[in-house]
C-alpha cells in the first residue's frame, strides 16, 4: 500500500511537470581538463514540490522492472551489468543523472511538447523501458555510446504516465565522446554534442541554430564606438555579452550556457573543472517564486534549483550540491566494491535548512 501511494505521489509530480513547463527546468554543460578529464555537469530544477531527491548505490546483479503505463510494474526485467551511483527524484527507481563504474555517464533532462515516444504495445511489454527509468537501465548495462545507442535500439521507450512531460537524454561516456537522445514521433535520433551544452524544449539542433542569434557576442570589453561626435564606451567589464538573454527559459539558458562554458579558462585538472562547473552553474539557480503567477502562492522550497551535480568521469566521481547545502559532497565509485555492496539508498540531505558556520573570533 505505501508503495503505490508513493507512486502515485510521484506519477502527479511528473504530471504536474507537464502542465506546469516553465517549472521543470534542467540546465547541462561539460568541461574538460589539460589532464584529459571530462566533467559533465547540470542542475535540476522543479519549483512546484521538493522532489525528496536520493543517491541510490546499485551493485552488480541487482534485478530490476519497468513500469508501463498505468503504474505497473509489468515492463523490461533487467539486471545490472555494472554497478553505478545515481541521483534519483521522486522514487529511488527515477534516477535522473548517474555514473557506473565502467566510466558512463547519463542523465534525463526534461523535454516538453517536444518528444513524442511509440504508443505502448502489450505485444512489446518485455522490451518496454519507462522513460523515467531509461538512466539505470542503460547505466546498468552499457560502457559506451555506441552500447547505447544498440540497447535504445532494441528496445521501445515508453511513458509511465502519458499526460507526464517527455523527456530527452544526454550520454557521456570514458573517451569524453557525448550524445544526446531525442524521441520524436516515436523514432529515436541520437546527436553528436561536441558542445556538450543541455538544457530542455525546443528540440536539440533548434537550441544550436539559435545560438547565431548571438554571434555577436564575445568575452571580454566591447570595443570603444564613435557616433559622430558622440564616443560610447563600456560602463564596465564584461561588455562583450551586453545582449546575454537572462530570463529562465530553456533557449536563454542554453545561450548562457554554451557562452559561459566556452569562455571558461581550461582547468589544469578534473578537480578544478568540477570547481569550475560549479561557479558556473551558480548562475542558474532559480530563485523560488519567480515562475509563480502573481496571486498564488510559491511552494515552500529555498530554490527551485534542488540540486547541481559535476561528474569526474575519468576519476569515477560525482559530486553534488543541493537547495538545502550548499557544500559540495562527493561520492567515490572507486572506494566501492560493486560485487560486494548491498543495494542502499538515502536522502540527498541530512538539513533541511542550509548550515551557517559561526566565525571564531579570539
Amino acid at each position: 500500500m505505501k508503495k503505490k501511494t508513493t507512486l502515485a505521489k510521484a506519477l502527479a509530480a511528473v504530471i504536474m511537470a507537464a502542465g506546469a513547463q516553465q517549472a521543470a527546468a534542467c540546465t547541462g554543460i561539460t568541461l574538460h581538463a589539460a589532464d584529459g578529464a571530462c566533467v559533465p555537469a547540470r542542475t535540476i530544477e522543479w519549483g512546484g514540490s521538493d522532489l525528496a531527491s536520493r543517491y541510490v548505490i546499485v551493485p552488480r546483479g541487482h534485478r530490476q522492472t519497468s513500469y508501463v503505463p498505468g503504474g505497473a510494474k509489468r515492463g523490461m526485467e533487467f539486471t545490472a551489468r555494472y554497478g553505478y551511483v545515481g541521483l534519483a527524484v521522486e522514487q529511488e527507481e527515477f534516477v535522473a543523472e548517474g555514473l557506473n563504474e565502467a566510466g558512463l555517464s547519463a542523465g534525463l533532462f526534461y523535454f516538453p511538447r517536444y518528444g513524442g515516444y511509440e504508443p505502448y504495445s502489450e505485444a512489446g511489454r518485455t522490451t518496454s523501458i519507462a522513460d523515467l527509468q531509461l538512466v539505470p537501465w542503460i547505466l546498468g548495462s552499457c560502457k559506451t555510446v555506441d552500447e547505447v545507442k544498440a540497447a535504445v535500439a532494441g528496445a521501445h521507450v515508453v511513458a509511465v504516465d502519458p499526460r507526464a512531460s517527455t523527456a530527452h537524454w544526454r550520454f557521456t561516456d570514458a573517451t569524453g565522446r557525448q550524445v544526446v537522445l531525442e524521441i520524436t514521433d516515436g523514432k529515436a535520433r541520437f546527436f553528436e554534442s561536441s558542445l556538450g551544452v543541455l538544457t530542455n524544449s525546443p528540440g536539440y539542433e533548434w537550441q544550436l541554430t539559435n545560438l547565431n542569434n548571438y554571434v555577436n557576442l564575445l568575452p571580454g570589453t566591447a570595443a570603444q564606438n564613435n557616433l559622430g561626435a558622440l564616443t560610447l564606451t563600456s560602463f564596465g567589464a564584461g561588455s562583450g555579452f551586453l545582449g546575454l538573454p537572462g530570463d529562465v527559459t530553456p533557449p536563454s539558458r542554453f545561450v548562457r550556457a554554451a557562452l559561459y562554458q566556452t569562455a571558461t579558462p581550461l582547468a589544469d585538472t578534473a578537480d578544478e573543472a568540477v570547481r569550475q562547473c560549479f561557479q558556473i552553474l551558480n548562475n542558474f539557480d532559480i530563485p523560488i517564486g519567480i515562475e509563480t503567477a502573481r496571486g498564488q502562492q510559491p511552494a515552500d522550497l529555498p530554490s527551485a534549483t534542488q540540486w547541481t551535480s559535476a561528474t569526474d568521469i575519468r576519476n569515477g566521481r560525482i559530486y553534488y550540491r543541493t537547495m538545502r547545502n550548499s557544500a559540495i559532497r562527493c561520492i567515490d565509485l572507486r572506494a566501492i566494491d560493486f560485487a560486494k555492496v548491498k543495494y542502499q539508498t538515502a536522502p540527498l540531505d541530512n538539513v533541511r535548512v542550509q548550515p551557517v558556520n559561526m566565525v571564531e573570533i579570539k
